[in-house]
């Protein structure tokens, strides 16, 4: 057989058909206003209809001439730019255009070259040989255009969309510190809060006006069977791309290892960037760029998901990592609203995971994720019992100086007056515990007319947290040996306790009743104190002779001498003894003036013959005076007493 030889047609009148429509395809790939994809086509089948009229020619000696001059002008096209390293979509749209088209012809000549049987026609092996190479050649400039092109227009600045997290929430307990305070644990009580709706943050990673040309480089890459150049080249720009956006938000790449040897100050932070960085890639920048892979590879089916997990994979890792470490490391008290604030984001966020990996591919990614949400569940429940347990076997091996509020006080209710904002998170995990802390807690609140609010399993725990409290100080009170201040402490501690509740979101989960018992505890041990304290002052100015209208000169005396002794006892014990609270302080030297005040008055006036007499050490003013120094938490004598200042 002829080596030219092809499914051509045998005869002149197929022949004229040949080249009536060959003419009829030329006129119509001049209409203007055609599609790209229609005038493709022609171009296509102006190709091959000129291969049929070459393989003709070929019978009649003149060979692949007009293939070989098509090629010629194509490689000219494509060649050109080997030599110029200006980037060929940076010098204008209509160069980009013109070379696409140059390779669409290469493409094309190659199709119709090897869709026509060789039978060792040199020629034409030679002809797809140089148009192999020349599209090679091309594949090669496209990929270094699509690189240059992702790279140039790659977004750069760092979202600011969602808020900040809190710099500092670290809540650590020891005798001395006591490191939140109202004012922090007021600010640190404002959450970090992202949107239901992840959506709402999308960005555009590349600008719109760019995505055109990166699906016709994608497209003309994938018709010539170099979709993995294009997608190796694309996964390697935006990877590098989400991993530079990681390292902004200061992730440090750490092992598990790392992870468990760090001390909490440096873990705390660690995990704060952790939940704000969880919110940022996946609300942000993975959907962000789950929406440029779809609008580049959107029509190349499982082509998208597979670069999108191969994008996201590292820093998804990253992320896995360390959350693994924190759910299998101790489950420390102080880790408990860290850990809350890393469970609540993986909750708000798995839904959005789900629907990003939904493929099969990214079965792992799912899966993994729910794992972790199920670890770091399993370790909120641990560090909030962990809590429990810190609470009611903290010792004390000396008395609080001054019967002031203890730090432990502080640290339990400060610390738990941000737990209402996790209040449906606490509910969902403590639900498995709750029937055996409710039967613990002796404040009807648990009981079957308690309300919502107060009988919620958060509810009950707390309240069993301050009841273990309350066990704890009175433990504590019993290191002071005076017994009067056994009860300041313990006022002090209980009122404290009390006005914590009231004064933030924690009293609908205590309730009224709760506050009201507390109310009268602390109440009690102040009408203790007063007891204790003055009852056997007040008792040595009592007359011991009713009937009498006044004592003698003698027994006047030796009882002004008493009392004077006495008081100034307490004066000089109780003016180091402290209590914060501005009202609190205020109401008991009010109760104390009435009682001890008025005991003194009376006395003086059922004696108002020795009134003048020089016995008198202290009048009534001195005395109403004097109690104002008391508790004041600063140790006085009565040479620097204010009585003694401002005379």
């Amino acid at each position: 057989m002829d080596e030219c030889q092809s499914a051509i047609p045998a005869h002149d009148g197929d022949l004229h058909v040949v080249a009536a429509a060959h003419h009829i395809v030329k006129a119509l790939g001049t209409t203007k206003n055609l599609s790209d994809d229609l005038r493709k086509i022609l171009i296509d089948l102006d190709a091959h209809l000129s291969l049929i009229t070459s393989n003709i020619d070929c019978k009649g000696g003149k060979g692949f001439v007009e293939v070989e001059e098509r090629l010629k002008r194509v490689e000219r096209k494509i060649v050109i730019w080997e030599s110029d390293r200006i980037m060929i979509w940076d010098s204008g749209p209509k160069e980009a255009s013109d070379y696409l088209e140059a390779v669409d012809e290469v493409q094309t000549l190659i199709d119709s070259l090897r869709g026509l049987s060789m039978n060792e026609n040199q020629k034409q092996k030679e002809l797809l040989h140089r148009a192999s190479s020349l599209l090679q050649m091309a594949m090669s400039r496209l990929e270094e255009e699509l690189i240059h092109m992702l790279v140039k227009h790659k977004q750069q600045s760092e979202p600011t969309y969602i808020p900040s997290p809190s710099s500092q929430r670290n809540v650590v307990y020891n005798e001395s510190v006591v490191s939140l305070d109202n004012e922090s644990a007021k600010e640190a009580s404002s959450k970090n809060s992202c949107s239901d709706e992840c959506g709402e943050y999308i960005v555009d990673l590349v600008p719109e006006h760019v995505i055109p040309d990166i699906k016709s480089i994608a497209k003309v890459m994938f018709a010539s069977d170099y979709g993995q150049e294009f997608c190796e080249a694309f996964i390697g720009v935006r990877k590098e791309a989400l991993e530079q956006h990681f390292d902004i938000l200061e992730n440090g790449k750490l092992s598990i290892e790392d992870v468990l040897k760090m001390e909490w100050c440096s873990l705390s932070t660690e995990m704060n960037k952790w939940t704000w960085s969880m919110k940022i890639i996946f609300c942000v920048y993975l959907m962000s760029e789950k929406r440029l892979c779809d609008q580049v590879l959107g029509e190349f089916g499982s082509v998208n998901s597979f670069c999108f997990l191969e994008i996201a994979k590292t820093t998804i890792l990253c992320l896995l990592n360390f959350g693994e470490a924190i759910a299998m490391g101790p489950q420390e008290p102080e880790k408990l609203l860290r850990l809350l604030d890393m469970y609540e984001t993986l909750a708000d966020l798995v839904i959005d995971i789900d629907a990003l990996f939904s493929e099969d591919g990214g079965s792992f990614v799912r899966l993994e994720f729910h794992k972790l949400l199920e670890g770091l569940a399993d370790s909120v429940k641990a560090a909030f019992n962990a809590f429990g347990v810190a609470v009611s076997s903290n010792g004390s091996l000396y008395p609080f100086p001054g019967g002031g509020v203890h730090p432990l006080s502080k640290y339990v209710m400060n610390y738990i007056s941000m737990f209402p904002e996790y209040c449906s998170t606490l509910n969902l995990l403590l639900e498995d515990q709750h029937s055996d802390v409710a039967s613990l807690v002796s404040e009807p609140q648990c009981g079957p007319t308690a309300s919502l609010s107060t009988s919620c399993p958060m509810a009950c725990h707390l309240r069993s947290i301050t009841s273990s409290l309350e066990s704890n100080l009175h433990k504590k009170s019993k290191l002071y040996k005076d017994e009067a201040l056994q009860h300041i402490f313990l006022m002090n501690n209980l009122h404290y306790m009390v006005q914590k509740v009231k004064g933030s979101e924690l009293r609908p989960f205590f309730g009224d009743e709760w506050i009201r018992k507390h109310n009268a505890k602390f109440q009690q041990h102040e009408m203790n104190y007063e007891r204790v304290t003055w009852s056997s002052v007040v008792l040595l100015l009592k007359d011991d002779n009713p009937g009498s209208s006044s004592l003698s000169k003698s027994a006047f005396k030796e009882k002004c001498k008493g009392f004077s002794v006495a008081f100034e006892e307490v004066y000089k014990n109780q003016t180091s003894w402290c209590i914060p609270d501005p009202q609190l302080r205020e109401d008991l030297r009010i109760s104390t003036s009435l009682k001890v005040v008025h005991a003194y008055r009376t006395f003086l006036g059922r004696n108002p013959a020795h009134v003048d007499d020089k016995c008198i050490k202290h009048t009534v003013e001195d005395v109403e005076k004097l109690l104002l120094d008391l508790f004041e938490g600063s140790p006085r004598s009565l040479r620097n007493s204010r009585r003694m200042m401002k005379t």
